[in-house]
């Protein structure tokens, strides 16, 4: 049996769940004490109307997803405010059995939408956000969180990248995403209005030369802010080992 097959997902509820989700962001993410969220940030999502999901290997807790009520462009909605996995159950799927899981409760509850950001420079997670999941992006911050002077865990000086952000908007049932959910392939066979390249490898990009970094970080910036002011959505993704790229489209 697989890893993947013997987590379960449950809602994390007592403080002593909600206490592990805060051990696991220390973990996995590379942000100062102060940017940690608290246990009482998960508690005012959860009695605000929001939800946090726990991906268990029997007692341990191996992920979580922190889903924040939120409403927008009109309607009720979710902002993804965080997925982790810890690193020793990462590369088996929990990320997306978690994100799978978040989208059947959003539906139970009668929300259609998610959003989240996540890292434009990062192939594997745009992979994963477009082609995984089915979101689409149309939305570009330019350093949305402010000065980043870690990228990850496994840089450990400090670097000063601008925090730039695409907006992932998750349409719970659009036909990719509902096609996805019930392991179906999907392929968008029209040919793509725009391409935007990113680096196959960002992390360690910003580990070798800081200053092409920033430079890359700059001209990828450039093209989403162009491309949307055109009127295009960002809609597939293509992995490559020299040149993976966003596929944007006007329609």
């Amino acid at each position: 049996m697989s890893v993947n097959e013997l987590i379960l997902i449950r809602e994390c509820v007592t403080l002593d769940e909600l206490s592990a989700c805060v051990d696991l962001q220390r973990e996995v993410f590379a942000l100062p004490e102060i940017e940690i969220s608290p246990v009482r940030h998960f508690i005012v999502t959860k009695n605000a109307g929001g939800f946090i999901l726990g991906a268990y290997d029997g007692d341990e807790l191996a992920g979580f997803v922190l889903s924040v009520p939120a409403f927008l462009s009109g309607e009720r909605a979710f902002y993804s405010h965080m997925t982790a996995v810890k690193k020793s159950f990462q590369s088996h799927g929990i990320g997306g059995k978690l994100k799978w899981a978040q989208r059947a409760r959003a539906l139970e509850l009668g929300v259609k939408f998610v959003k989240w950001t996540f890292e434009p420079a990062k192939a594997r997670n745009a992979y994963f956000n477009l082609e995984k999941l089915g979101a689409i992006v149309t939305e570009y911050q330019p350093n949305f969180y402010g000065t980043d002077y870690a990228a990850s865990p496994d840089v450990s000086e400090p670097v000063g990248l601008d925090s730039d952000r695409l907006f992932a908007e998750w349409h719970l049932e659009s036909e990719k995403v509902t096609a996805l959910a019930e392991g179906e392939d999907f392929d968008d066979a029209r040919e793509p209005d725009n391409e935007i390249v990113v680096p196959a490898d960002w992390l360690g990009l910003v580990a070798s030369d800081q200053a092409k970094a920033k430079t890359e970080l700059s001209r990828i910036r450039h093209e989403f802010e162009e491309a949307f002011a055109r009127g295009m959505t960002g809609r597939c993704f293509v992995r490559d080992d020299a040149k993976p790229k966003y596929l944007l489209y006007k329609s």
